[in-house]
């Protein structure tokens, strides 16, 4: 017998289908788009610089004027007679000197208020992040509420209740209300938060550290930067507050310097008074200066990740 006949196996037919190589899509998302977009940023970003620099150039360039001079050159430009030093001394020495009474008196405030209201904002913020109380959901809903409040609403009732006490017209009356600082607190509960391990409260404990020694040698260096904002928040805004003083001080000894150059702006509009507005120029510069000086010197501090691997996670 004869061996069956092999049928040979048909080879695979090839797909008649080509695939089409995909045509690659124009990235519109590529460095013309970022370009583009870098120059709006620029030019946004250029306008609010100008828009906060020329109010102090032009307080610059008319703090050298004499009074005369003011309305006799345009304002972004300097006068022929270059008058800033002799400005400057006519600020101290005018109406015997009130302006050095109330540098000093804003610097009481200052000192005194704000440096009360960043260290109670420090032990209170450090305490709603670090421990677990009754209540401290209850304390957070006020902490909000209170910095939802404008502090000119709170004035009339501030008013009315230091007015029974005995308190109005003098320098209390600004500086306890100063004391007080949600929004501080509220800045310190959330740095204090982040800021500080607690793995790292922990371990002091464990070596035998107290709350106080902690609290001084483990948290306060970790909430420097935080203490430096908020500081600065609470420094400026005392510095720069008129409408408490203003319902609360009747007495020009007491003025701080929003007051006091208020009340220097306000003669030209009174019967037989002086126009100074090259003093109250001179004098609103030289306010802003301490403002400057500590934000320059503070700077610095602003810094984060002080803790960064200090834990091992």
């Amino acid at each position: 017998m004869s061996a069956p006949a092999h049928t040979a196996t048909p080879a695979p037919r090839k797909s008649a289908v080509r695939l089409r190589p995909q045509r690659r899509r124009e990235d519109t998302s590529g460095p013309s788009r970022r370009n583009r977009r870098s120059v709006t940023l620029t030019l946004l970003t250029g306008l609010v610089l100008l828009y906060a620099l020329v109010p102090l150039v032009w307080l610059l360039v008319n703090s050298t004027k004499t009074q005369a001079g003011l309305f006799d050159s345009f304002g972004l430009w300097f006068d022929g007679d270059f008058a800033l030093f002799s400005n400057i001394a006519d600020t101290f020495t005018y109406d015997d000197g009130v302006f050095g009474r109330w540098l000093l008196n804003t610097l009481l405030y200052v000192v005194v208020g704000a440096g009360g209201a960043t260290f109670l904002a420090v032990l209170g913020g450090y305490a709603l992040a670090k421990y677990d109380f009754p209540g401290r959901r209850a304390v957070f809903a006020i902490v909000i509420g209170a910095v939802a409040v404008p502090g000119t609403a709170l004035a009339v009732p501030t008013f009315l209740m230091f007015s029974e006490m005995g308190l109005t017209n003098t320098p209390w009356a600004v500086i306890i209300p100063s004391l007080i600082s949600p929004f501080g607190l509220y800045l310190m509960w959330v740095f204090a938060t982040e800021a500080i391990p607690t793995e790292l409260l922990e371990a002091a404990r464990i070596d035998g550290s107290s709350e106080i020694g902690t609290f001084f040698r483990i948290g306060l260096p970790l909430l420097a930067p935080g203490i430096v904002t908020v500081s600065l928040f609470t420094m400026v805004a005392t510095w720069n507050n008129y409408f408490l003083p203003l319902i609360m001080i009747k007495d020009p000894d007491w003025y701080p310097l929003t007051l006091g150059l208020n009340s220097w702006n306000a003669q030209a509009a009174t019967a037989g008074g002086e126009a100074i507005f090259n003093l109250v120029i001179t004098g609103s510069l030289l306010t802003i200066v301490p403002l400057i000086a500590a934000f320059l010197l503070l700077q610095r501090y602003w810094q984060s990740g002080l803790a960064a691997g200090s834990v091992k996670e």
